[in-house]
């Protein structure tokens, strides 16, 4: 129906015809009858030449002798230049032979219409494509600060099953704690030299690599489950061992 894109506002009327007329005579009523009706500034022909007055659309249908349709005319003129070719509808009194009404029921404004959409499609997008939990700059930081020692994490013994930070092996000392989320705490805190025990029994391979590296252990001699430090003083190979007081666990951050 919109004949160019500056399209601002679509006039809507209706149609009563006594009689059977076609949309050609309805276009033609409407060029003929407004013709130096409104001066050369508004003249329909013109307008629509310069692209001003988009296709008229016409829809009739025809029911025991008697015409009815809608017609439809986009228009990028302002809203008072609208409003007077608007009026000088309702003048035209006839179609061909048959007498016919026109009566504009509505103008339709086409900014609206998509501020209207802008308004409906932003909300949908912002509902619906952006992510509610927006995370806040710790949480940002935190995050960046996880992948990092996970990244810096590494694994010892002979299957590689063992985690520990990236200095354990050329370290002169090192930390045993009891599983893999305390060496990650540990690594939050720029200590690289941890390994963890993992387990009821200590591994071999720990119990060799502290023969020749000072040991300090971080243990919780109250919590019967974690009783790193009685492992670890029983274990073969652990002949230098500073007991530590605390065991460094998830949510317990290691004091500064």
């Amino acid at each position: 129906m919109q004949s160019t894109d500056t399209t601002k506002y679509i006039i809507h009327s209706k149609i009563n015809a006594d009689g059977v007329i076609e949309r050609p005579d309805i276009v033609g009523a409407i060029f003929g009858q407004t013709e130096g009706l409104l001066g050369s500034d508004l003249d329909l022909r013109d307008l629509q030449k310069t692209g001003r007055i988009g296709r008229i659309e016409v829809v009739v249908s025809t029911k025991g002798g008697k015409t009815k349709g809608n017609i439809h005319i986009p228009s990028s003129l302002d809203r008072i230049e609208t409003s007077i070719l608007a009026a000088s509808l309702e003048t035209i009194d006839r179609v061909g032979p048959c007498s016919a009404n026109i009566e504009v029921s509505n103008i339709e404004d086409v900014r609206a219409t998509k501020r209207k959409h802008i308004v409906e499609r932003a909300k949908f997008i912002l509902t619906g494509m952006f992510d509610a939990n927006l995370p806040e700059s710790q949480e940002i930081a935190d995050e960046v600060r996880q992948s990092v020692r996970v990244e810096e994490m590494q694994f010892f013994g002979k299957n590689k099953n063992i985690p520990c930070g990236p200095n354990v092996i050329d370290s002169d000392a090192i930390v045993v704690v009891e599983g893999r989320a305390d060496v990650l705490n540990l690594l939050r805190y720029g200590i690289k030299n941890a390994i963890c025990v993992g387990g009821t029994n200590v591994p071999p391979e720990v119990a060799e690599l502290t023969r020749k590296k000072t040991v300090t252990a971080f243990t919780e001699p109250k919590h019967p489950a974690l009783q790193v430090r009685k492992r670890v003083a029983v274990s073969p190979g652990f002949q230098n061992v500073r007991k530590g007081s605390n065991l460094i666990v998830p949510g317990i951050p290691l004091p500064k």
